[in-house]
């Protein structure tokens, strides 16, 4: 016993080391706004980061997003939305322009290159998830200490879905910016007493600029949270007096003045086609139904977010005893006016897709810290408590699951993502197993340090390296090799947005007897055929007397379609005319 004592202690100090040094950070981090301010930006680059310029174009949202913006350039058009040789009416303006603005000015740093560099067209959404850790952390002041909102916003940088939305060239992160900033003026003026809630114009701008960015970003679905919240707080509270600093009639005017030239622009220039296909078809269509197969039944989503909210799920779930026997409380009932409405919604929605409920995590996220900062967590032992062994086990799953994938996808071993995942799968378990001796915050600041470390291993080691599922990329460079244009290149049946975003908006996606004749024209024409149609093309190749020959075998998996495919590249021979 005299010997193993000590051991033990060394165990405990070397346990507890880590956990308190991250808490520490935190405490002096919370001691001014600019450093916490300057620690949330620096944790959100380290998360968000890995695998931005690395990653290719994904399909297929981000490539036709981005393809879409790339047609406003190259047409000048900054209106009309076409994809390739379709129309585009399933969003409004405001994502495209936004890209649109980054990749002209990297246009004027690296020239004409910029176009296709995918990394450009991801900038507002980095920008964009960034600045909504810290509105989270605005908002979060409103109801906690600086210490408080300083831990919320970190649960927030921490989240699995944000890092995807922060690297893909969507709406989805500029959209919860613009709602958190609503969130965040509306919690301003909600908890301010009857008598001082005179005209507060600042925050009456804040509000209503944007709601205005939400709904140029993505139409009814910022007023989708926002309305449903500000109904909710008016039934609990049997007033709406609360929105009087908002100034709604003066609001709603801005709002309104903001948001409608683009909408009566666009239904002048497609004589009400853009709101047939939008509203109509797009929107009604993932309400009555699972639209692209996207299905699920209610539940889906709380079964999600244990994924995509990872590893914030953990303190949200422990906190959700004290949060419920709480809920008359005023910050637990904006919290869960901001929560409960929208996500029912969506639950009962038939299209389920993850970042649907985004909008919604920082009210999870403060209502956490809340509950952190106010002692009421669950204690070690507690059957809740066993939940921190979710950090450990989806990291040993994640790592054996993408350490499969890379060795039937990838380049090699991946020997460089091996000690990284081994690493994060290490903090993870020293975050649940330090947990009932350090207490939440430093078990959860331990989780997060080991969460950004596999972020990297999977962001920047693995996803760029399976090359198995870049299939564009590598056929895009093919096209580059060989010299010809965009408008000389025909494929079958792989047709992904991407191609079309890497290769040129003039490729041809015809079928085999078309490729046929395109490579009979002439001069320095291909042809993408996969293999179950590379007879047909070669039928019909013999009828034309067509001389060609094959310059590249691309094989893959087509992550979209769920299959493997093998995709022969012909080149004509036939002389220019």
């Amino acid at each position: 016993m005299a010997i193993s004592q000590p051991a033990s202690d060394d165990r405990r100090a070397f346990d507890l080391d880590l956990p308190q040094r991250l808490v520490g950070i935190l405490d002096t981090a919370s001691a001014r706004h600019g450093r916490a301010v300057l620690l949330l930006v620096v944790v959100a680059l380290i998360t968000f980061l890995p695998g931005f310029f690395s990653l290719p174009p994904v399909d297929r949202d981000e490539a036709r997003f981005a393809q879409a913006t790339k047609q406003m350039l190259e047409s000048g058009n900054y209106v009309d939305i076409r994809f390739h040789t379709q129309v585009r009416y399933k969003k409004p303006i405001g994502i495209y322009w936004l890209q649109a603005a980054t990749v002209k000015a990297g246009e004027a740093v690296i020239g004409p290159s910029a176009r296709t560099s995918i990394w450009l067209y991801r900038l507002p959404s980095l920008v964009a998830a960034i600045g909504a850790v810290l509105l989270t952390y605005w908002t979060a002041l409103v109801f906690l200490s600086r210490r408080g909102a300083l831990f919320a916003s970190l649960m927030m940088a921490g989240c699995v879905l944000l890092g995807v939305e922060a690297r893909l060239a969507k709406t989805d992160a500029v959209l919860l910016f613009t709602i958190l900033a609503c969130f965040g003026a509306l919690a301003r003026a909600y908890v301010r007493p009857p008598e001082a809630r005179q005209a507060d114009w600042t925050l009456a701008f804040i509000f209503w600029t944007a709601l205005a960015a939400g709904i140029l970003v993505k139409g009814p679905v910022a007023p989708l949270f926002i309305g449903p919240a500000i109904a909710a707080l008016a039934i609990a509270d049997r007033s709406g007096a609360f929105l009087r600093p908002l100034k709604p009639l003066a609001g709603l005017l801005w709002c309104l003045l903001l948001v409608l030239p683009w909408f009566v622009a666009i239904y002048l220039l497609t004589n009400g086609a853009f709101y047939q296909l939008a509203v109509g078809v797009d929107m009604m269509g993932k309400v009555a139904e699972g639209a692209e197969g996207h299905w699920g039944p209610p539940g889906t989503y709380f079964l999600a977010a244990w994924g995509t909210f990872w590893p914030s799920i953990v303190v949200a779930a422990m906190a959700a005893p004290y949060v419920w026997r709480h809920r008359r409380g005023q910050a637990e009932r904006f919290l869960l006016c901001w929560l409960v409405p929208s996500w029912v919604v969506f639950e009962i929605a038939v299209t389920k897709l993850p970042h649907y409920v985004l909008p919604v995590y920082p009210a999870l996220a403060i209502l956490s810290a809340l509950v952190v900062e106010r002692g009421g967590l669950v204690q070690a032992g507690s059957r809740l408590a066993g939940l921190v062994w979710i950090w450990p086990g989806l990291a040993i799953a994640v790592a054996l699951g993408l350490g499969g994938a890379y060795l039937y996808f990838g380049s090699g071993f991946g020997l460089a993502a091996w000690p990284l995942l081994l690493l994060g799968a290490m903090l993870l378990w020293w975050a649940a197993r330090a947990f009932p001796r350090v207490g939440i915050e430093g078990a959860f600041l331990t989780a997060l340090a080991g969460a950004m470390v596999l972020y990297l291993a999977v962001w920047q080691t693995m996803l760029p390296q399976m090359r198995a599922l870049w299939i564009s990329e590598r056929l895009a460079a093919v096209v580059k090799q060989q010299g010809c244009p965009a408008a000389k290149v025909a494929s079958f049946p792989y047709q992904e947005p991407s191609l079309v975003f890497l290769v040129g908006t003039q490729i041809n996606y015809v079928l085999p007897n078309e490729a046929a004749a395109l490579l009979k024209k002439g001069g320095c024409a291909l042809a993408f055929m996969d293999a179950r149609f590379t007879p047909a093309f070669e039928r019909h190749a013999g009828l034309l007397a067509l001389k060609y020959h094959a310059v590249a075998t691309i094989s893959g998996f087509t992550y979209n379609g769920g299959r493997s495919t093998s995709i022969t590249v012909f080149r004509s021979d036939e002389a220019a005319p």
